[in-house]
C-alpha cells in the first residue's frame, strides 16, 4: 500500500470534516498517538483499523484506497517535481518530498528531505520512531544522526541504515539547511500495525 497516499487521504479527510485527532479516535477506538503515527506514515493500519477510521470519517474503506493500488511500471520525477508532504507537524518544520507519488504500490519509500540550519528541524526533545527500515544518505552540508543515546556526524555521502522503530532523529546544526535522501522500507517484515486496539 502506498502509505504517503492513504496518510494523505485519511488527513485530507478528517480535515474536511472538521475533524480534530482526538475527535477520530473517541469514534474509533485508537489512541491520538496511533492516529498521528498513521497519518504521518509511520505506522500502517490494519484492515480493521482502517474499517474503524473510514467509519468515524463517513467513507467507505474504498474511498480511502480507491487508485492507491494502480500504478505505472516507470516513474520518472525531474529535479525540483518531487510532491511536497506534510510529517509530523507540527513538532518538525523538515521539509519533506516524496519521490515516486505516481507509483501507487511499492516497496519502498523515496524522500528528499530538506533540513533547515541552526537545528530548527525536529523538536530537540523529541525523537520518533516507525516500522520498517531506513537508508539516510546525506547529499548537501552536515547533519547528526542520533539513535541509541549515540550521535553520529554525517557529511556529503556518508549514510547509514538501521532499524526504524528505534527512536532516532536528525538534527542540523550548521547555519546552512542540509539535504538527504530517505529511503525507508521493509514494511512486511516485522512491520508493525496499528490494531483498533488502545495502544500505550
Amino acid at each position: 500500500m502506498n502509505l504517503i497516499g492513504l496518510a494523505r487521504r485519511i488527513k485530507d479527510f478528517r480535515r474536511e470534516r472538521g475533524l480534530t485527532l482526538e475527535q477520530v479516535a473517541l469514534r474509533t477506538g485508537l489512541t491520538r498517538s496511533a492516529l498521528s503515527k498513521i497519518e504521518n506514515f509511520r505506522a500502517t493500519p490494519s484492515l480493521p483499523a482502517l474499517a474503524s477510521i473510514a467509519g468515524a470519517l463517513d467513507v467507505t474503506v474504498t474511498q480511502l484506497v480507491d487508485g492507491l493500488e494502480g500504478q505505472p511500471q516507470l516513474t520518472v520525477v525531474r529535479r525540483d517535481q518531487g510532491t511536497r508532504v506534510e510529517r509530523d507537524q507540527p513538532e518538525s518544520n523538515l521539509v519533506y518530498h516524496s519521490l515516486a507519488s505516481e507509483r501507487r504500490t511499492r516497496a519502498m519509500e523515496p524522500l528528499l528531505i530538506t533540513v533547515p540550519g541552526s537545528d530548527k528541524g525536529v523538536n530537540p526533545r523529541q525523537s520518533l520512531a516507525h516500522e520498517g527500515e531506513e537508508f539516510l544518505l546525506v547529499l548537501r552540508g552536515r547533519v547528526d544522526f542520533e539513535y541509541q543515546g549515540q550521535t553520529h556526524r554525517l557529511a556529503v555521502g556518508d549514510s547509514v541504515y538501521f532499524d526504524a522503530y528505534v527512536p532516532h532523529r536528525v538534527i542540523n546544526t550548521q547555519s546552512q539547511p542540509a539535504t538527504v535522501l530517505c529511503v525507508f522500507g521493509g514494511f512486511s517484515q516485522g512491520s508493525r500495525t496499528v490494531s483498533t486496539a488502545h495502544q500505550n
